[in-house]
C-alpha cells in the first residue's frame, strides 16, 4: 500500500507542476545550442561587459570558460577580464554587495545557476520584457518578474517599451448582510509590449543577441555539458564498432544451427 501511494504521488506531482506552471507569464522558446561555440563567444562578452559588474558567477573561472569556448587567454585578458587581475580568477561583480543594496534595495544574485534554476525560456523571455515604469524606483518593470530591483542594462539596445493593459470584468460571488451576492471585480491585464523609442538594434538583432547571452547561461549553469557531448560522439563511434564484431561474432555462434 506504500510503495502505491508513492507511486501515485510522482504520477501526480509533474501534473500539478504543469498546471501552475500555465499561471505564469507567458514563456518565449529559445533554440539552446551549446555546439555553436560563436553564438557562446558572443554571449560571455555581452555577459562580461553587461551583467558581471553586478551580477557573479562565481563557480566559474575565465581561463575555464576561454578552454571550454575555444578563446585564448590572451584574447581573454585583453578583451574579457575587466572585473579580475588574472586570467585564473573566479567570475566575480565588481560591484560591493553592501553598496548594491544600498542602491537596488537588494544584493543582486549570482548567475551562476540562474539559467538552470529558471530555465532558459525564463531568463530569455525576462530580457525581453523590460518596459518603462515610472512608479517603480528604478524606472523600469518587468513582466516576468514584476517589480524586479534591476534596471533594464540593455535599454539602449532593446529601446524603451510601454507595457499596455486592458481592464477585464469578472464576477465573483461576496457575502453582503449575510447573503452571498454578485459583484463585478475589475483587473488589470497585460495586453502587448509597444516600443516607444528604438534602440539601436532591430528586434530581430536584439532577440539574436538575448539568445545568445541565455546560450552562454545555460553553459554557465553545467559546463560539463561540452564535454560530455564530446565523450558521447566517442561512445557511439565505439558501440557502431562494437556492433559489427558483435555480429560477426554472431554469425560465428550461430553456423552450424542450421
Amino acid at each position: 500500500m506504500k510503495k502505491f501511494l508513492i507511486l501515485v504521488v510522482l504520477a501526480v506531482l509533474p501534473t500539478v507542476a504543469f498546471a501552475s506552471s500555465e499561471h505564469g507569464p507567458k514563456l518565449d522558446p529559445v533554440n539552446i545550442d551549446l555546439n555553436d561555440k560563436a553564438s557562446l563567444q558572443r554571449g560571455a562578452r555581452i555577459f562580461v561587459n553587461y551583467c558581471l559588474s553586478c551580477h557573479s558567477a562565481s563557480y566559474m573561472r575565465y581561463n575555464r570558460m576561454g578552454h571550454d569556448l575555444g578563446i585564448s587567454e590572451e584574447l581573454v585578458k585583453e578583451n574579457l577580464l575587466f572585473a579580475a587581475d588574472k586570467v585564473g580568477d573566479l567570475m566575480k561583480a565588481v560591484m560591493p554587495k553592501e553598496d548594491a543594496k544600498l542602491w537596488f534595495g537588494v544584493a543582486p544574485p549570482d548567475l551562476s545557476l540562474i539559467a538552470r534554476a529558471r530555465k532558459p525560456a525564463w531568463v530569455y523571455t525576462y530580457m525581453r520584457s523590460f518596459y518603462r515604469d515610472p512608479a517603480s524606483h528604478s524606472g523600469w518593470n518587468n513582466l516576468v518578474f514584476p517589480h524586479v530591483a534591476m534596471p533594464h542594462v540593455l535599454y539602449e539596445w532593446q529601446g524603451d517599451q510601454r507595457a499596455v493593459f486592458k481592464t477585464v470584468k469578472t464576477k465573483t460571488r461576496v457575502e453582503v448582510n449575510g447573503k452571498m451576492v454578485e459583484k463585478d471585480v475589475e483587473s488589470e491585464e497585460f495586453e502587448r509590449l509597444e516600443l516607444e523609442r528604438p534602440g539601436s538594434m532591430s528586434a530581430k538583432d536584439y532577440d539574436d543577441a538575448m539568445r545568445d547571452l541565455t546560450n552562454f547561461l545555460v553553459y554557465l549553469g553545467e559546463p560539463a555539458k561540452l564535454v560530455r557531448y564530446q565523450i558521447g560522439v566517442y561512445v557511439l563511434i565505439f558501440l557502431a564498432v562494437f556492433l559489427i564484431f558483435a555480429y560477426l561474432l554472431k554469425k560465428e555462434y550461430w553456423k552450424d544451427v542450421h
